[in-house]
């Protein structure tokens, strides 16, 4: 797997790591990062390639959804309920002008 969007380097400075933490945390960062992705795509009933037909490349709305939601899975390691990434700050006002309500 690979992320599809993400840079590690967005990642690495959201996150405010250092090189060396980076390095040591890289596979569950970007295991979170994946996953993160995957999860604001199905929350707008989209694919990564709908966007950059749409719009010539990911919006920065969807990157900084992603980010967040990376941010609060590398963070909060616990268990989440499925409605949690609601309660993020920020994670609506950048998802839901990109929500395809019908296929």
């Amino acid at each position: 797997r690979n992320m599809k969007f993400l840079t590690f380097d967005q990642i690495k400075a959201h996150l405010r790591l250092d090189d060396t933490q980076a390095e040591d945390e890289r596979v569950i960062v970007t295991t979170h990062a994946e996953a993160a992705e995957d999860a604001v795509l199905n929350v707008c009933n989209r694919d990564m390639e709908d966007f950059i037909e749409q719009y010539g490349e990911v919006p920065a709305g969807i990157i900084v959804a992603s980010l967040l939601l990376t941010d609060d899975l590398y963070k909060q390691r616990g268990t989440a309920s499925p409605t949690s990434v609601y309660h993020l700050p920020s994670f609506d006002i950048n998802v839901k002008p990109y929500m395809r309500l019908t296929q």
